[in-house]
């Protein structure tokens, strides 16, 4: 069985990761899996040179731009243990991509160009299917995007992920990472170098979550969003049902990071999932009691702000009836646990509230 060993078509395995509905929501250029975009013949990414706008650069010879590819991708795999996706620059490279990565990534050019679309499905590997604008600056519609993926599907490959990327693209000025960069565990000297360009200095606009809904509910195949350097948007693309999130390579740390936490709080909230496993299961429970612990601390803060505004606060101020219908409200949204469990629950809440809210009160006193 190829690396393409798909588990149905609405879940893909690329290495270790699973992609699909139902499942955790997986941060690809995070901790999930890594991703290299391999830079255009003619360029070191050892240097991360960088291609003057608007000049034409003569190419490396094939064999030099080959022994280039080869050496990049190696020591990316080298760096990185976990899942590797690779962006290919052209047909060139798909033997070195073949021999090292658990998945190819095609960029918004490649999905109007059939032949090398069935090229990289021949490779065997699950193949990551963007949306944009390519350099010349058209978009792929929806019905380029998803006759893409027809073309992989002909040739056997049904491990297919679809990637809105908006009107993402990479500018001519564009640096290229090294595998350097993909280095699993970030370092002082790491975390203190500069990320790359700004997010502004990418030509890009937010990805369509629309047409990224639409291409799901077309095909029933997994569906990432692409966020380049802005993790802002990673809940409104959680909340929108994308299955993952693609970060560009060079996102700075505390980027990944929000969108790490984007996604272990909002998905708990509004992505149903059936895990499989007892690990699954017991991972989806930390999710969901992670974004348990935010409300908490959330309803903290606002109850010791109203014990300031009532008139009486503390538990002499307690209002029994409103505690009643709120339970009541409560057991309307969680039908298994009802009144009579949701009561103490509650009761214990407040009262951690209001303990938490005096046990302040007197610090600020004193």
């Amino acid at each position: 069985m190829s690396k393409a060993a798909q588990l149905d078509r609405d879940a893909v395995r690329i290495g270790d990761l699973v992609i699909g509905p139902g499942l955790p929501v997986v941060v690809i250029g995070g901790e999930d899996a890594r991703w290299l975009r391999l830079p255009s013949a003619g360029y070191s990414p050892e240097a991360r040179s960088i291609r003057p706008a608007g000049k034409a650069v003569a190419e490396a010879p094939a064999e030099m731009a080959g022994e280039m590819t080869e050496r990049a991708v190696g020591e990316a795999r080298a760096r990185w243990a976990g899942p590797l996706l690779v962006e290919p620059s052209s047909a060139a490279d798909l033997p070195a991509v073949a021999r090292h990565a658990d998945a190819v990534v095609l960029g918004p050019a490649w999905a109007r160009e059939p032949g090398l679309v069935r090229a990289a499905a021949r490779l065997g590997l699950p193949v990551i299917i963007q949306r944009g604008v390519d350099q010349r600056g058209r978009a792929v519609t929806l019905e380029e995007w998803l006759a893409a993926a027809d073309h992989c599907a002909a040739e056997g490959n049904e491990a297919i992920v679809f990637c809105e990327g908006g009107g993402r693209t990479e500018p001519a000025a564009a640096s290229h990472l090294s595998p350097s960069d993909l280095a699993p565990t970030p370092t002082p000297a790491t975390l203190d170098r500069a990320p790359g360009p700004a997010p502004d200095a990418a030509l890009h606009s937010a990805p369509d979550l629309a047409i990224m809904r639409a291409a799901r509910e077309r095909t029933g195949r997994p569906v990432l969003a692409a966020l380049g350097r802005d993790a802002g948007l990673a809940g409104a693309a959680v909340a929108a049902g994308a299955d993952g999130l693609l970060l560009d390579p060079a996102a700075p740390l505390e980027a990944r990071e929000a969108v790490g936490e984007a996604v272990t709080l909002l998905a708990a909230l509004v992505r149903p999932q059936s895990p499989r496993t007892l690990t699954e299961a017991r991972g989806e429970i930390d999710r969901v009691d992670a974004a348990l612990a935010v409300l908490l601390e959330r309803r903290a803060l606002l109850a010791a702000r109203i014990q300031r505004l009532k008139p009486v606060g503390g538990f002499r101020g307690r209002d029994m009836e409103r505690e009643r219908r709120l339970v009541a409200g409560m057991a309307r949204r969680a039908p298994r646990l009802g009144v009579r469990r949701l009561a103490p629950i509650m009761n214990a809440v407040i009262e951690a509230g209001l303990h938490a809210a005096e046990e302040e009160r007197d610090r600020d006193r004193g």
